[in-house]
């Protein structure tokens, strides 16, 4: 199955996409700083992250449910790197107890069963193993993404994690000025799209009516914020962001979870 190319899969190679990708660009140098020994990506997604990530480990397995070629890579020739395409949950054919960290970053907000996904990531965690998760916080969500099954506040995904995990440590990705700008600028525009929706179908309409429009919309969007922004939109950069303490204003969630 070949990756189906929606806005939710961010490209490096596409400067519309920068402001998103530079974010998750983020979690890859955060989680590589904190990762060691055997680790387990679920969500590969176009592979970037491979590069940061496997230098840090003794062993390296990235699961996606699309095929996605990381063979090329110099990082999956030069360190020992498996890719296994897998529709999850569950986490079919992974053994128990075996990895020290498992990371997973924009992926559990598409998991209808979030219980049972959290479960088999700590199943396959060692003892003391780590989970590194980023998410979207719900309070900072410009509108609803039918590509979304739910997104969490902080209160939320701490509450979530705690009943699979000892010790949750609630961190967030904050950006500065810059980013506050492109967001700001990214809000208005999307609230002039929005302002046609007198009858609230964003939130009436089953989500799957309403991926194929979004995706469509927010592609536009991006490219047209790009266009009338091109300095500041091509100019961020992952140091424009920062991890912190959660709270309501960050942009997205990153949280480290430790199996007890």
């Amino acid at each position: 199955m070949q990756i189906l190319q929606t806005a939710e899969r961010v490209s490096q190679k596409d400067h519309s996409d920068n402001y998103v990708f530079q974010r998750s660009l983020l979690a890859y140098l955060e989680a590589a700083k904190r990762i060691s020994g055997k680790v387990l990506e679920i969500g590969t997604g176009s592979g970037y992250g491979v590069e940061i990530i496997a230098p840090h480990t003794q062993e390296f397995v990235t699961i996606d449910k699309y095929e996605t070629d990381i063979t090329n890579t110099p990082a999956f020739k030069k360190h020992n790197v498996k890719f296994v395409q897998l529709n999850i949950p569950p986490l079919s054919g992974i053994e128990s107890g075996v990895y020290d960290y498992v990371i997973t970053f924009q992926v559990i907000e598409h998991i209808p069963r979030d219980h049972f996904f959290l479960q088999e990531i700590s199943r396959v965690l060692k003892p003391g193993g780590k989970l590194i998760v980023t998410t979207p916080n719900k309070k900072m969500s410009i509108t609803r993404n039918p590509w979304h099954v739910r997104e969490y506040t902080f209160d939320e995904l701490k509450q979530l994690l705690s009943v699979y995990f000892g010790k949750v440590e609630a961190l967030g990705v904050f950006g500065n000025e810059k980013i506050r700008d492109y967001y700001q600028k990214n809000k208005e525009s999307v609230d002039r799209i929005t302002r046609f929706d007198i009858f609230n179908l964003q939130y009436r309409l089953p989500r799957q009516l309403l991926q194929i429009p979004y995706d469509i919309l927010n592609r536009m969007n991006r490219k047209k914020l790009l266009k009338q922004n091109q300095q500041l939109t091509t100019g961020i950069t992952h140091a424009d962001y920062y991890i912190g303490q959660a709270d309501d204003e960050c942009f997205d969630l990153f949280y480290v979870a430790t199996k007890p």
